[in-house]
């Protein structure tokens, strides 16, 4: 924290802001299905989804997960495969199998209580300094620090921090300035607010500060720069890649799945068989069937092109020319290489690019 930071916090009322800010949230908080009690698996769930995925979008996820696994014991020993399915379409599916590996250890090691402590909640697979921050505060009522990009650019603003919050450096600055502020009092309310706050009205563009709760605290506002801040350096551009994909189905009409490897990219979750590409699109055909032979040792005939999707993640882009076709010879199946039914596909995780492929096939 800079000398100009903790000026603003000695001259700052704590009492106040943290009496207005929680007062708000008590009288203005959204109900939300992980908020109907304080039970750390819940919270643990929702805050592993609510990673880079919208509330709106989480909470039919959330409902249907705790539905199939309502409990550490149940999630523990469920088939990974059935786990994968219920992220099915939630995208960053790292975070699903490590929820999935530290609540079984929560299940071995801890008698299935999730743990209490900062060491040892921190120890956990995929569990960062939010998340840890966020069960210990919502679910225990510790006064940790939950910060994230909402809780950033909130006390960015309100404290006029103008280091560059893309850089990991800055969450220690946030951090402590979150332990400096929180309420011992009620900690849940206090880090729950502050996300509320950032959700709501304390938005990355044209913040609503004429609603806002705390204004008569915020510095920005005071000096007319809630515009200018956070300070974020934009993300490098993605990398696009072409790829062709098709939909093979054999004379029984089953459809050819490829699982994918176990780690990278949307690890162990079923794919059509697809191959990258820098050729033009008259040259697809040839190059998909040289491919196929070459790793799958089948022989396949490609018909028409039946659709481009453009799926987005957070370092590259694929661009998808999507065909169908047939699978003339028999294939050789193995754990990662399965001819499946219709109703077997049910049984398998498809990315969602994957799932929009199915959807073109259907529709043809």
């Amino acid at each position: 924290m800079n000398n100009h930071n903790l000026k603003i916090l000695e001259q700052f009322s704590i009492e106040a802001f943290q009496h207005d800010l929680i007062h708000w949230f008590a009288m203005e908080q959204r109900r939300l299905p992980w908020r109907e009690n304080q039970d750390p698996y819940r919270i643990w769930v929702s805050e592993i989804m609510l990673q880079q995925t919208r509330v709106d979008t989480v909470i039919p996820y959330f409902n249907s997960f705790i539905e199939q696994f309502p409990s550490i014991e149940a999630l523990a020993n469920a088939d990974e495969e059935k786990v994968l399915k219920a992220w099915e379409g939630l995208g960053y599916y790292s975070r699903v199998r490590n929820l999935h590996s530290a609540v079984k250890e929560v299940h071995e090691h801890y008698g299935g209580q999730v743990p209490n402590t900062p060491k040892d909640i921190s120890a956990l697979k995929g569990v960062g300094p939010y998340t840890a921050g966020a069960i210990l505060s919502i679910a225990y009522g510790l006064p940790e620090p939950a910060v994230d990009g909402n809780v950033m650019r909130v006390l960015s603003r309100i404290l006029l921090i103008w280091d560059d919050i893309a850089k990991p450096s800055s969450r220690k600055i946030f951090e402590y300035a979150v332990r400096e502020l929180i309420s011992h009092e009620n900690p849940s309310f206090f880090n729950q607010a502050l996300m509320e706050l950032g959700a709501l009205i304390c938005t990355p563009t044209s913040p609503s500060c004429l609603l806002c709760p705390v204004r008569e605290h915020c510095q920005a506002f005071a000096e007319g720069v809630q515009g200018e801040l956070p300070v974020k350096t934009k993300k490098k551009k993605q990398r696009l890649v072409s790829l062709i994909a098709a939909v093979l189905s054999d004379k029984d009409g089953r459809l050819l799945i490829h699982k994918r490897p176990s780690k990278g990219l949307l690890a162990d979750l079923w794919e059509f068989p697809n191959v990258e590409t820098h050729l033009s699109f008259s040259n697809h055909k040839q190059h998909f069937q040289k491919f196929m032979l070459e790793q799958y040792e089948t022989v396949v005939t490609l018909d028409e092109h039946i659709g481009q999707i453009d799926h987005v993640f957070t370092h590259l882009e694929w661009n998808i020319h999507v065909y169908q076709g047939q699978i003339l010879e028999d294939v050789a199946e193995s754990t990662t290489l399965k001819l499946v039914t219709l109703d077997q596909l049910e049984n398998h995780a498809f990315p969602v690019s994957h799932q929009k492929m199915l959807k073109k096939y259907l529709k043809h």
